[in-house]
């Protein structure tokens, strides 16, 4: 792999037919460790962004970009959660939260219910996440975007009115060390780019899944990279 870093985990099954057994460090970071990552794609090493980094924009897409600019990287916009979301049959499913515009949470009123709480007991900040559209991919409109989960429109919504129907993926690590995102709505469908265009600036949305399983192809593979993997082979553009 592309790291120098290992965790000594055992074939760690994530999400689908593959094990994770090569010790990909990001990988298990991302997925069991909650830590967020930079998803680099497999064919141009551009990484995926909100649109819009602003904590109050919940009705723009997601883009590919091919420079980190210091602004981006103050808002941690090149960052996502890959946040556990139940399950799907034997599949884990997950949400996929931007690091950017993260809601801090009110403190509770007297006699009211907490949020909820992470490990550390502090309460759990609110993410964007991004939400599949009910049209989705046979629309050539966007088809996905970055939003609060109670801040979405009704086609952003799951059919029964559930945001997460929506917003919930299968996230399957592929034989050569990368992931795909195959949203529950849409399971013929993987995460790719409008006009299957992989250029600078592309637009993120859903389109067909031609190969046909969950690992989907290379060109719509994901590397996860930690802040300290950022110069490996797949971040030529950064160099």
């Amino acid at each position: 792999m592309y790291t120098q870093e290992r965790t000594a985990m055992a074939n760690l099954v994530v999400g689908g037919p593959v094990a994770v057994n090569s010790y990909d460090n990001a990988i298990v970071a991302a997925l069991v460790e909650s830590r967020p990552v930079m998803l680099v794609h497999a064919f141009n090493g551009g990484y995926l962004r909100p649109a819009e980094l602003k904590e109050e924009s919940h009705d723009k897409g997601v883009k590919l970009a091919t420079a980190l600019d210091p602004a981006t990287k103050e808002a941690q916009g090149h960052l996502w959660y890959i946040t556990p979301g139940g399950f799907f049959g034997q599949r884990p499913l997950y949400y996929i939260e931007s690091a950017a515009g993260q809601v801090s949470p009110k403190p509770a009123v007297a006699g009211e219910a907490e949020a909820g709480r992470g490990d550390d007991g502090a309460p759990k900040p609110q993410r964007r996440r991004v939400s599949v559209h009910q049209e989705a991919p046979k629309s050539t409109a966007d088809t996905v975007q970055v939003g609060l989960p109670g801040k979405v429109g009704e086609k952003w919504r799951g059919k029964n009115g559930a945001p997460e129907d929506t917003q919930l993926w299968v996230v399957t690590v592929t034989p050569w060390g990368g992931i795909t995102f195959v949203p529950i709505t849409h399971p013929d469908a993987i995460l790719g780019f409008k006009d299957h265009a992989v250029t600078a600036d592309s637009e993120a949305r859903l389109t067909y899944n031609w190969g046909g399983d969950f690992t989907g192809t290379v060109i719509n593979t994901f590397y996860p990279r930690l802040p300290s993997e950022w110069n490996v082979p797949y971040h030529h553009v950064f160099t």
